[in-house]
């Protein structure tokens, strides 16, 4: 299917759609076509096919020349990724601010249809007073914040993906401002002195310790992870790659988008807490939800899970061992000028950077020159580099002797400096 796409393109830029990036639509095209040409190329350099004959002869002629093509149709890739990411920020806020007021008038229609035969009362009045509130308040901020997606601008951290701390914070942050300002519409429209009273004790902490508690944890926690992660990337134990854009996905997932636990559980259970919350104040709108201290507790476990589980990630990029590589049928020998070296270790490909734009910024250090890690295309990827293991040659320039070896990761990540002997 991507071969077909590039094949039509090639020849159509601007039809369905302009591809040079300046409106939403040509930045969607422009993007697909960039990623179908290069998977077309990649495919193609993996079957052995568009070699030019005055490199066809050398193997590692031919692996550079194939790398660095791959490597310009990647830069491609990303460029008009990044467009096709600004693009869509700068459409969401109109989706985000429809979303709000969608909200709103599902909120209206479920007390209209709760209404019939208990009657409208002051109660439902001030909760759709109070969602007109929010929801303004949302859309001003989601016009102001227009160019980085809207009402989630706040919640998209430095790496360009939704924060999970954050979502849930801001998620248990609205609500309670809803709450509030149900209790002052409710309060406003009080005529009687002792219905006053029932609603300003109905703020009093002993009603919603538990909600207040929650709020101040979770509030805490977006504020600490953010701190957590900034040092642990400043100092390289945790390795951070700027997203596209933001995806809802990223609530559940690590920047791989691989699903991860103490995202799914913090989540779930916040959820779940912030609907029975919802529940208690339909219930009683004339004071704060009292949220049970055995769910407040589950939610604050929940919570220290997810920061346990902040610590826990990342770790430093290591090589272990640096070796000969050896094809079949050559002879065993020492590392020379002009050979290939394995390096083995760990962490050599951050979460997210699986993409080849990303993998070709990957450089290894052999002595005082910086070699850049070709591409080795293969059908559906590539065989080099990987987490594990990178393979370079040691070019002419390297001086026989006792060097050591680094690798710089695309997150600009040093490893770990590893001994060789190099041979004249």
């Amino acid at each position: 299917m991507a071969v077909q796409e590039a094949r039509d393109g090639a020849g159509a830029a601007h039809e369905g759609g302009c591809a040079c990036g300046d409106c939403p639509h040509g930045a969607r095209a422009g993007h697909r076509r960039a990623v179908a040409a290069f998977l077309l190329m990649r495919d193609e350099f993996a079957a052995g096919q568009g070699l030019p004959a005055a490199v066809a002869h050398s193997a590692s002629a031919s692996r550079q020349w194939v790398s660095e093509e791959l490597t310009q149709s990647a830069e491609l890739v990303a460029a008009r990724g990044r467009a096709e990411g600004e693009a869509w920020l700068a459409r969401l806020w109109r989706r985000t601010a429809g979303a709000v007021w969608a909200a709103v008038v599902l909120l209206l229609l479920a007390q209209a249809l709760t209404a019939i035969g208990a009657g409208w009362t002051a109660a439902r009045t001030a909760g759709l007073l109070a969602a007109v509130l929010v929801g303004g308040a949302l859309t001003a901020a989601s016009w102001f914040h227009r160019a980085r997606g809207g009402v989630l601008a706040p919640v998209v951290g430095e790496d360009n993906r939704l924060s999970t701390s954050r979502a849930v914070a801001a998620v248990w942050v609205l609500f309670v401002v809803y709450a509030v300002l149900v209790l002052v519409g409710r309060l406003a429209a009080a005529s009687d002195h002792a219905e006053r009273d029932a609603l300003i004790s109905g703020l009093e902490l002993a009603r919603g310790a538990g909600v207040v508690t929650v709020l101040a944890v979770v509030c805490g926690i977006a504020v600490l992870v953010r701190r957590v992660v900034g040092l642990r990337v400043q100092g390289q134990r945790l390795q951070k790659v700027r997203a596209d854009r933001p995806r809802a996905a990223d609530l559940l997932t690590d920047d791989a988008g691989r699903g991860t636990f103490a995202d799914i559980q913090y989540v779930v259970i916040g959820a779940v807490a912030v609907a029975f919350a919802a529940v208690r104040l339909a219930r009683r709108p004339d004071q704060l939800p009292d949220l049970p201290w055995g769910l407040a507790v589950l939610v604050l476990v929940s919570a220290a899970t997810y920061l346990a589980g902040k610590y826990a990630e990342g770790g430093r990029a290591v090589i272990l061992s640096v070796v000969r590589a050896r094809e079949a049928g050559e002879l065993d020998g020492p590392i020379r000028t002009g050979d290939d070296i394995e390096i083995r270790g760990t962490g050599f490909v951050p979460p997210g950077a699986q993409a080849a734009d990303r993998l070709s910024r990957m450089v290894v250090r052999i002595g005082p020159v910086n070699v850049h890690v070709p591409l080795v295309p293969v059908a559906g990827g590539f065989s080099n580099p990987t987490d594990t293991v990178l393979t370079v040659p040691v070019p002419a320039d390297v001086e026989p002797g006792r060097v050591e070896v680094q690798v710089v990761t695309a997150a600009g990540v040093e490893t770990n400096r590893y001994a060789i002997d190099v041979l004249d």
